[in-house]
């Protein structure tokens, strides 16, 4: 009996945490949002097929970079031996031309915030569904 009541506590427990950490994500999705909206909507959507003066950003992590059909990348975006990754993307809005020397991306300089940089992360990571 107490062997089943420590279980049942258990996974209560376990199902308690996954839900808070689903909302977590869920919460840096949509604060991610707002941050994508303000640095990087100017220039770019998360709607497949929709490519403005930057290509869409739909389905980002794990595209190779240049690759997205029907866009106009720069020879450098081409050329450069990178699949987006979390990390590789952390370090691009950061300093984009320390990640792919001669991109397109003038004039923007990067997005100093490190945290804002997880919450636009988060948003692509969610398929860039916001609330």
């Amino acid at each position: 009996m107490r062997s089943s009541i420590l279980a049942v506590a258990s996974s209560g427990m376990a199902c308690l945490l996954l839900s808070s950490s689903a909302s977590a994500q869920g919460a840096d999705a949509a604060a991610g949002q707002q941050v994508f909206n303000n640095a990087c909507r100017t220039c770019h959507t998360v709607r497949d097929g929709d490519n403005r003066q930057g290509p869409n950003l739909y389905k980002i992590i794990g595209r190779k970079a240049g690759s997205l059909p029907g866009y106009g990348y720069s020879s450098a975006m081409k050329e450069a031996d990178i699949v987006w990754d979390a990390d590789k993307l952390d370090r691009f809005m950061a300093t984009p031309d320390a990640v792919v020397s001669g991109n397109n991306m003038k004039p923007f300089g990067g997005v100093a915030s490190a945290d804002e940089r997880a919450k636009v992360i988060a948003f692509l990571q969610a398929g860039g569904a916001g609330p």
